[in-house]
């Protein structure tokens, strides 16, 4: 189960106290949940091509299709006589010509989030949030993406017709019509809770029940100063709803699960791509696209940490500190399988976490977004994070464990530990086959 953009803070199992996800909370507890799980590759097509294939994507290319060539998990698992089963909503894994859906049996896509317009409805297309609030570009047929897709989706009227409630149902019902396979594998993506926020308007309420302005359902995907405060605080309460309505309906799958008795014999993963900036760093979004605004956008705490929870039948559910990243699912599933691991992959396989017979995965996590002339980069050794390049181009150190905003940068104070994580990358681009140099701002591409 992927729910796109969903943060590590915004869980309470995860500590937040203000959230409510109390499906989510109490699947956290029967599972194995990583404090330390780190994106990859950024963003969303470059996240699931390193899930499927096992391989970090970000140092060799950015956002394309799934190469054709590459051994993917759906497949792998088919020579074991899995029946294999994809449902999404997330239109980025569909359109054109990506190739998520190699070796599935089954796919099953959902249409119409974001500006997915499967049914232009120009009638119905009106401005829903004042324009200087939400993402300038790109604007098809001159509106914004919020305004295309609440008019794609028009008629909606209960908490049912979002695409949380219909996309789980969807995997639902699929395990009423399949749970007599001896094997299957269902990989259940879900586009929320990516923007745009639209969850009823009871959910937001909880999080912002005086508000009476126009609704902030996306942000603008720059500073977030363009806000008022009332404005970001209904901004973050949209975005909490969804987190919410996420919660709810993964709880229902779960049910599903055991009602139909598979919940003792399943393994069970939730996980995210990355998350967002709800006004943190004064930053509204996960990259930065708003006319005017130079500022480079390092892969901070609040878009790099990830929730990753993994039950297993049979093992041991506690919370876990190891440093552990996406290319490592792929091998974890091949194993819990029964089925050999490509040599060519870059993850390893989190089972002896899991089992409790280590305590450690990798020494570093590394997070990388791959544009124009090269990648951004970000080094995580479990206790302190790196940017090379940081916001203006000069390298950003901070210790998460005393400062988890990442308010206070060390580097100037702390230039052996900036050393020490910039040897940690050099080896770690040497391991994966990529050519590092020592440039401004420490290593470039």
């Amino acid at each position: 189960m992927v729910s796109d953009t969903f943060r590590y803070d915004h869980c309470g199992w995860n500590g937040n106290h203000w959230i409510h996800t109390p499906d989510l909370d109490r699947f956290a507890a029967e599972a194995v949940a990583f404090d330390h799980h780190y994106l990859s590759s950024f963003p969303t097509i470059p996240a699931r091509t390193d899930w499927f294939s096992g391989r970090f994507s970000f140092p060799s290319h950015g956002w394309r299709p799934l190469d054709p060539q590459v051994p993917v998990l759906a497949g792998l698992l088919g020579r074991t006589g899995y029946l294999r089963q994809l449902i999404i909503d997330n239109p980025h894994m569909m359109k054109g010509t990506n190739h998520f859906d190699r070796g599935f049996d089954g796919a099953c896509w959902l249409r119409g989030q974001e500006g997915d317009t499967y049914l232009t409805r120009h009638n119905h297309l009106r401005p829903v949030m004042p324009s200087g609030k939400t993402r300038q570009k790109p604007r098809p047929q001159g509106y914004s993406l919020v305004d295309i897709h609440r008019a794609t989706n028009f008629d909606w009227a209960w908490e049912e017709d979002r695409f949380a409630a219909r996309t789980l149902r969807t995997a639902s019902r699929w395990l009423e019509e399949n749970y007599k396979a001896e094997q299957f594998f269902l990989w259940v993506d879900c586009f929320d809770v990516h923007e745009p926020w639209d969850p009823p308007e009871y959910w937001v309420e909880r999080y912002d029940p005086s508000y009476a302005g126009a609704p902030m359902l996306h942000p603008n995907y720059g500073p977030a100063d363009v806000y008022t405060e009332a404005e970001l605080a209904n901004l973050r309460a949209h975005y909490a709803g969804e987190v919410s309505m996420i919660s709810r309906w993964f709880g229902r799958l779960l049910h599903k699960l055991e009602d139909i008795g598979l919940d003792e014999r399943t393994a069970v993963v939730f996980t995210s791509d990355h998350g967002m900036f709800l006004g943190e760093h004064n930053r509204t979004g996960k990259s930065n696209i708003w006319p005017g605004d130079e500022r480079r956008w390092p892969l901070y705490e609040e878009v790099a940490h990830t929730p990753l929870f993994i039950r297993v039948p049979g093992l041991r559910p506690r919370r876990v500190s190891a440093l552990v990243q996406p290319p490592d699912l792929m091998p974890t599933l091949l194993e819990l399988a029964g089925t050999g691991t490509p040599t060519a992959v870059h993850g390893r396989s989190l089972l002896p976490v899991l089992r409790g017979e280590v305590a450690t995965h990798r020494a570093v996590a590394i997070s990388g977004a791959h544009r124009g002339a090269g990648p951004e980069v970000a080094v995580r050794d479990g206790r302190f994070s790196y940017y090379p390049d940081g916001e203006t181009g000069t390298p950003e150190l901070y210790d998460t464990a005393n400062d988890p905003g990442e308010t206070r940068n060390l580097a100037p104070l702390e230039q052996g530990e900036v050393r020490r994580l910039e040897d940690a990358w050099r080896s770690w681009t040497a391991e994966h086959g990529a050519q590092a140099a020592a440039g401004p701002g420490g290593v470039d591409w």
